[in-house]
């Protein structure tokens, strides 16, 4: 079980930012891709971004249009998703996840990982 810790939702408006934070066990061979998820009511989960914990570039679902940015603090054993520029089909709960690897093809696919958190709660109000 590797224990996974999302904060940082909330409620916002139209246009505005986010900062989600995943704490994360540390750099092990079961974290070596760490993912940001979403689901809204009614609709599969979905990818949103995702990076490799020893660096390289992330990667972004198309939806994300440049608004969103994963990044990593080893030395904090965190993964964030600041989030800018929301709107309201943002509007979903945000999950963390972790995969001991994932081709970088899939990365964004929910079935490559076998760790996640509880989720944290995103509403974007028009």
């Amino acid at each position: 079980r590797v224990p996974l810790v999302e904060s940082g939702g909330g409620s916002v408006q139209t246009g505005g930012s986010l900062r989600l934070s995943c704490a994360a066990p540390g750099n092990t061979s079961r974290t070596n891709c760490m993912g940001w998820f979403r689901q809204a009511p009614g609709k599969e989960r979905e990818g949103v971004a995702a990076i490799y914990t020893a660096g390289g570039d992330p990667y972004y679902a198309d939806f994300v249009e440049g608004r969103f940015t994963i990044s990593q603090d080893n030395a904090k054993n965190m993964v964030y998703l600041q989030m800018n520029s929301l709107k309201p089909e943002d509007t979903a709960m945000y999950y963390c996840a972790a995969a001991p690897f994932a081709a970088p093809s899939l990365v964004l696919y929910p079935e490559e990982y076998n760790y996640w958190g509880q989720g944290t709660q995103v509403t974007v109000s028009s």
